[in-house]
């Protein structure tokens, strides 16, 4: 599901066959251009290296950050009363059990070893193709480049394997690794965190009294298409039902049953749909028109209809439930309009052409970052705890850098996928915080 929208409450990103990416979710752009957002909260430690600061750029690169994005550190100290410092999740530790991150299909289990090294192997397959050789042949920040980016894919791979506890494994990376650390939003190294997912609705191939709401396959002419593009408003008409009165004629792909679904499916970028006839299929990013996204959460909160204070997804879509007479006026303002391909089941993929991963895989603006490689992020994650509430709880995880996304623009932006389903879209509609991004590489 490349990821052509954030996940966050409705900003837009590019999924499917991320290539050519798109907005990022309605929230996600909302949350960047509106919230105050917190930062992560600094617990004094003692002694110094052990204090929440040693996250930020040392003070020593304040010369180097007006020429780069990576920044090359000291890995940062692990001390035994930071758990956050620990991938913890890797080994179904401590922090995980009390917190146990839920998904519908095993809704006792935590992300595992397995699922990193699933990651890793779709990233080294990427690394093999012809498009890694092109994405790295001038690759901006220097002793970065593919060779490196392999072997220490490889090497990480064989530390997982023998390690057996997430202090074990972060003495090895600090040990054997060297850190490039993003410069952030501030060069200081904050960066802003949101998420995204894979939805999942019910669909049918052809429409009916229920199924009213096309989702549109990329038009065969569509580069002969001359521009500026026709709008959403022009394509599809303020109900979304006028497709096939113009340009959009015999080109629905599946049919949904509310008006927001097409265009939810729209800013994340790809879905799974559950079809009338009790079989599943998968629809991915295919193409979009060259229209910036413009997000219906900001419009709600400039119009005065919503508070900006604490503005969620969840809250976004409260309000159309309330009043879904608005999707009307709202959705038409966004005049960017997404195309997608039938995938088959196939899982969601990212603009590198490899499937991604829950929990394992990060978006980020790849004319900056590089394509395919270990990161470790830092981040207030929510998680569904006991009692069926979110919690967040800050935490840091392995990740690989296998996607991007239209709104996911500049050194200070990361998007982590969080799976398929509900689950995943609860907690992505509410994922926004500050935190570090770095780069693994070895020495």
């Amino acid at each position: 599901m490349k990821k052509i929208f954030a996940s966050l409450p409705i900003a837009q990103r590019s999924v499917g066959k991320l290539s050519k990416f798109i907005p990022i979710s309605l929230l996600v752009v909302l949350s960047i251009s509106c919230l105050k957002i917190k930062p992560l909260a600094h617990r004094e430690l003692s002694p110094p290296e052990c204090r929440v600061k040693k996250w930020d750029i040392p003070v020593s690169l304040t010369a180097e950050k007006q020429k780069a994005v990576l920044l090359q550190r000291t890995p940062v100290t692990c001390c035994q009363s930071d758990a956050s410092c620990l991938d913890e999740a890797l080994y179904g530790e401590i922090a995980d059990k009390q917190f146990k991150i839920q998904n519908e299909k095993f809704p006792n289990e935590v992300p595992d070893k397995q699922e990193l090294l699933t990651a890793i192997a779709r990233s080294l397959q990427y690394l093999q193709t012809a498009n890694a050789v092109a994405a790295y042949q001038n690759y901006p920040v220097a002793g970065i480049n593919r060779d490196r980016v392999i072997k220490s894919l490889q090497r990480f791979r064989e530390i997982l394997l023998k390690t057996n506890s997430a202090r074990e494994l972060h003495t090895a990376i600090e040990r054997e690794f060297i850190y490039y650390q993003s410069v952030g939003k501030d060069n200081k190294g904050n960066v802003l965190f949101t998420a995204y997912y894979e939805p999942l609705y019910a669909a049918s191939r052809v429409p009916t009294l229920e199924y009213r709401y096309p989702v549109y396959r990329l038009p065969p002419d569509f580069d002969s298409w001359s521009k500026p593009h026709p709008t959403r408003l022009e394509l599809e008409g303020a109900d979304g039902l006028q497709g096939a009165k113009g340009k959009l004629r015999g080109l629905e792909l599946f049919w949904l049953r509310d008006r927001l679904e097409p265009y939810l499916v729209q800013i994340e970028g790809s879905a799974r749909l559950q079809l009338t006839d009790g079989t599943q299929t998968t629809i991915g990013y295919a193409g979009n028109t060259a229209y910036n996204y413009k997000s219906i959460g900001r419009e709600l909160v400039d119009d005065g209809k919503l508070p900006l204070k604490g503005i969620t997804m969840p809250i976004i879509l409260e309000f159309f439930q309330k009043h879904p007479q608005e999707l009307n006026t709202y959705i038409p303002r966004d005049r960017s309009f997404v195309f997608f391909q039938e995938n088959h089941g196939e899982p969601a993929q990212g603009s590198i052409n490899v499937p991604l991963t829950a929990e394992r895989s990060i978006a980020t603006d790849k004319s900056l970052m590089p394509p395919g490689a270990l990161a470790l992020i830092r981040a207030s994650i929510p998680f569904v705890n006991p009692t069926g509430k979110m919690a967040e709880r800050i935490v840091s995880r392995y990740v690989l850098d296998q996607d991007t996304g239209g709104a996911i623009k500049g050194a200070g932006r990361v998007d982590y996928f969080l799976g398929t389903g509900k689950i995943a879209g609860d907690r992505a509609g509410i994922t926004v915080s500050n935190g570090q991004l770095f780069y693994l590489l070895l020495k």
